[in-house]
């Protein structure tokens, strides 16, 4: 349920790999892409290849921590879980260009916004570019709308930064009619995650106080580069806990793959149909140390796991996997340091001059599936791919009981998605 929304509402959304957030304020914010075509939305085709600016790799390593921080508030929760921290962090983005004061500070402290504003702007430009900047073997589109109350004045400096930098227009809608504006942007949310994002605002998110909307949607689809052979799935068994035990189709091939062993892990990463992009899976060594791996979950570890993998060959065996997640972020983002936005003691006066503005609530929603041909999804470098010499060893990846996975960019290292399976079903 969503929590009843109080006066000067700011509403963002936004949508990855089939995952989409908003929320909610007297003003809101939007995320993710540059200059925008005239739709709004952008999609990975055959272009030059985009520089790896410095900025673009401090966006990437802030978008990564404030992952791990967030996946640290939401694993209490029972069940999978699936989210895209770009398409988080964008949007709140967004949203901060129209931020002062506390609120300002807070933010940046939460989101870990150390960069002058240009610069993280141009940031999460320039990253968003080279996402989107690949040779056609995948589908990735992002589109980032406003949408913003009818002759509502929103300052002309914040709308320019919004439109320059995260190529978001200001689309108007009259939200006295909130059922008819609610289903002008969930019409919008679905076309542009490919019917996986549906109903994203429920009856009731929107009133007549209500004066932006911002919103996000990330589409991604891709083979893998070495793609599992379907005649070889099978039901095998999935150990939810050391008491049930299930069967489900269970995915089977052997190749070379970057490989990793800690004390607690096994770490697997396959790479997607062109080479930028792979998944990799987080398995605990035991039965039920889902837990005890999540703890230990940071950017850093992450790097310096696959900073000392290994191409080996693997016999690895992946369970077929799709899942929906949906969270109401204001409570984790509060708790990570940010809770004056969602006041009324809140400074969003970058956004407009006319009256006060909060944020309301965040709400975000993703979609993963996972099969032998690659990945669908919806809701978004410099580390060298190591030489796949001839593989010394063999050794046994089953992922046959909950796991964490990651879906990453490898130029800039962003992890565009983040999540876990527990039951597979």
């Amino acid at each position: 349920m969503l929590a009843p929304y109080s006066s000067r509402l700011l509403r963002f959304a936004q949508l990855a790999a089939a995952a989409f957030a908003w929320a909610m304020v007297a003003g809101c914010s939007d995320a993710l892409r540059p200059e925008p075509s005239g739709s709004g939305a952008q999609r990975a085709e055959a272009a030059s290849p985009v520089e790896v600016t410095a900025q673009a790799r401090a966006v990437a390593r802030t978008s990564n921590q404030f992952a791990f921080e967030l996946y640290d508030r939401l694993r209490g929760a029972e069940g999978n879980l699936f989210f895209s921290p770009p398409s988080i962090s964008t949007a709140l983005a967004m949203t901060y260009a129209g931020a002062e004061g506390e609120t300002r500070r807070q933010m940046a402290e939460a989101l870990h916004f150390d960069l002058p504003p240009e610069e993280l702007n141009a940031g999460f430009a320039t990253l968003n570019q080279v996402l989107l900047a690949r040779d056609g073997r995948h589908r990735l589109d992002s589109a980032n709308r406003l949408w913003g109350q009818a002759s509502y004045k929103f300052r002309p400096e914040f709308l320019k930064t919004t439109r320059r930098y995260f190529g978001a227009e200001l689309a108007p809608l009259d939200f006295t009619q909130s059922e008819r504006a609610r289903q002008t942007i969930n019409d919008w949310v679905e076309q542009q995650t490919q019917g996986k994002i549906v109903e994203l605002l429920p009856p009731g998110v929107l009133d007549e106080k209500t004066r932006l909307v911002l919103t996000n949607a990330i589409y991604f689809k891709a083979g893998w580069e070495h793609e599992f052979v379907e005649a070889l799935t099978a039901d095998a068994p999935f150990l939810l806990s050391k008491q049930e035990q299930i069967e489900t189709p269970t995915m089977q091939q052997s190749n070379a793959f970057l490989y990793e062993e800690t004390p607690q892990a096994q770490l697997l990463e396959m790479p997607y149909a062109g080479g930028d992009l792979a998944m990799v899976v987080l398995l605990p060594k035991e039965l039920d140390g889902l837990a005890d791996l999540e703890a230990e979950l940071s950017e850093d570890k992450l790097r310096q796991w696959l900073a000392e993998g290994e191409y080996q060959e693997v016999e690895a065996s992946l369970p077929k996997f799709q899942t929906t997640s949906q969270f109401m972020l204001s409570e984790p983002l509060k708790a990570l340091g940010m809770p004056l936005a969602f006041s009324d003691q809140a400074d969003f006066s970058g956004m407009s001059a006319a009256e006060g503005l909060k944020i309301s609530d965040v709400v975000h929603k993703a979609f993963v599936d996972v099969n032998e041909a690659g990945t669908e999804a919806a809701a978004a470098t410099g580390v060298a791919v190591k030489a796949a010499a001839a593989p010394a060893t063999h050794v046994v990846f089953r992922a046959d009981h909950p796991f964490v996975f990651l879906i990453r960019d490898l130029r800039t290292e962003a992890i565009l998605f983040l999540g876990r399976i527990v039951d597979p079903r």
